[in-house]
């Protein structure tokens, strides 16, 4: 390798618990690390250069204004992703992923639901918004595929049960 080729690495993160009831920071940063970790083992996210994002544990209340204001859905989700360029799944990283937004409440709710750890649904909504800031998406149903294909791929690597089954 010459000096001049950049090498993927893995991008670098900062942690924001914001609001709600979340397990220890501590305890979210490793499931963040874990996370990102693994879906960098996809050939599609493997690009080179250094690049970090902000992953922002929150409640309900807030993330349904992020929704109102950036999606005009007046309602709390799961998890909301904003890149900070746009995405693309080619070429190097940029120097800013963007941000991954998750609601205590909805996450919590969704978990209990469908009788999930929610250590998985928190790892596995961390994977998806990564996805999405890593250009990929979900409005057709071929995007649809492809990305929980994705997702289920990223998942097994961190011993997940698939979240779609």
């Amino acid at each position: 390798m010459t000096g001049s080729e950049e090498v993927a690495t893995l991008p670098d993160f900062d942690l924001t618990v914001e609001a709600g009831d979340w397990p220890a920071e501590a305890h979210l940063s490793d499931l963040v690390r874990k996370a990102i970790a693994a879906t960098f083992t996809e050939p599609a996210a493997m690009r080179p250069g250094r690049s970090e994002l902000g992953v922002i544990f929150t409640d309900d209340a807030r993330v349904r204004e992020l929704n109102a204001a950036w999606r005009g859905k007046d309602k709390p989700t799961n998890v909301l992703s904003f890149p900070a360029f746009p995405e693309s799944r080619t070429g190097p990283l940029p120097p800013l992923l963007g941000d991954i937004v998750l609601a205590a409440e909805t996450v919590a709710a969704e978990a209990a639901l469908e009788g999930k750890p929610l250590d998985n649904h928190i790892s596995h909504l961390i994977v998806h918004g990564l996805l999405h800031l890593l250009g990929h998406d979900h409005e057709t149903d071929a995007e649809a595929e492809e990305m929980e294909a994705a997702e289920r791929r990223i998942l097994a690597r961190l011993a997940i049960p698939d979240p779609y089954a």
